[in-house]
């Protein structure tokens, strides 16, 4: 039986991977730094990442695939680097934020550069920003480039996009479910709603890793869902699950941040991927659990809690007064279903 150890297998991806690989008969041990609720059929091992002997006892000798989904920079490579030397293959998840443009401007920075005119769509020959300390991208970037120049056995790197999945931190579809829970009849959306910011399923990834150990992908892989919806068929999507129904109103462009309407995939410009690893269900056809998961689990109060990367952008998702003086901006308009 193939022997799995997964780093941070107790967030979205780590979940979507560990049910995949049991499914395929892997042994499976999760090793986070706290015990939390596992999926069938695995193991547990409280270890930090970044403590190279608990990382590589927990590792051992014959572990065919290590997994990790809590590599953010140089030194979490480092670590994985050293700790694989007897593994199998290393699966590392990085991220499409590490891609910039012909001017050298990054999602990071869009907000004080101006947004990214990324290449449609963007490949995994688009080019990469200088590996730093500086931002969140160039520290993954990092994590690349030492992690592929340092480990002893075959890499991966997985750069997916805006991923959906349950138990994720991150959930920005809570932004549409929130407001249908709140009983909001009317949602502005910038940009017309017509904003293309790449999804990525956590099980796209987890049929990456997959296809990683079997020899199926490239070194660096791009992973997405097999479509990229726009804002306005995000939204759409979100309220056919919920069986609910509310009147998306489309908004004039104006410079990157949006001040009305502001979604977590709103951009001026597209950003979609062309993936190695594209994933077999489009955005509409994989979201349904995320969306399940985030009804049933998550409280309309207190949420930041239970969502706090999402709770941690520099706006407000649910100020509702912005949204009621969205609707009276010269040019806004009811989007057509």
């Amino acid at each position: 039986m193939p022997r799995a150890v997964i780093l941070g297998g107790t967030g979205q991806i780590g979940f979507a991977a560990a049910r995949r690989l049991v499914t395929e008969g892997w042994d499976v041990t999760i090793a986070s730094r706290h015990v939390t609720p596992l999926p069938d059929g695995c193991r547990h091992e409280t270890v930090d990442s970044r403590d190279a002997g608990s990382l590589a006892a927990a590792v051992g000798p014959a572990a065919d695939l290590l997994l990790s989904c809590v590599a953010f920079d140089s030194t979490d490579a480092q670590h994985l680097a050293e700790a694989g030397r007897k593994a199998g293959r290393i699966v590392a998840i990085s991220s499409a934020s590490v891609y910039r443009d012909a001017a050298g401007r990054t999602l990071d920075e869009a907000a004080e550069c101006g947004f990214p005119n990324y290449p449609v769509p963007l490949t995994e020959q688009s080019m990469t920003l200088d590996p730093g300390p500086e931002t969140y991208s160039t520290r993954k970037a990092a994590m690349e480039k030492t992690l592929l120049d340092r480990a002893p056995c075959p890499v991966t790197i997985l750069r997916p996009c805006a991923i959906h999945g349950p138990q994720s931190k991150h959930a920005r579809e809570w932004w549409f479910v929130k407001r249908v829970l709140d009983g909001r009849r009317t949602i502005p959306l910038a940009y017309h709603g017509r904003s293309r910011f790449q999804t990525t399923s956590a099980d796209a990834i987890a049929d990456a890793v997959v296809r990683a150990v079997a020899e199926e992908l490239p070194m660096i892989a791009n992973v997405s869902d097999a479509d990229s919806p726009t804002v306005a068929e995000i939204g759409r999507t979100v309220m056919t699950i919920m069986e609910a129904e509310a009147e998306l109103v489309g908004l004039p462009d104006e410079p990157f941040p949006p001040k009305f309407g502001a979604t977590p995939w709103s951009l001026p410009r597209p950003m979609v991927c062309s993936a190695a690893a594209t994933g077999r269900q489009t955005y509409a056809g994989s979201v349904t659990p995320a969306v399940k998961w985030l009804v049933d689990t998550i409280p309309s109060d207190g949420w930041p809690r239970f969502l706090p990367q999402l709770a941690a952008y520099p706006n407000d998702h649910f100020d509702y007064d912005i949204d009621d003086r969205a609707l009276s901006v010269p040019g806004a308009a009811p989007l057509a279903a």
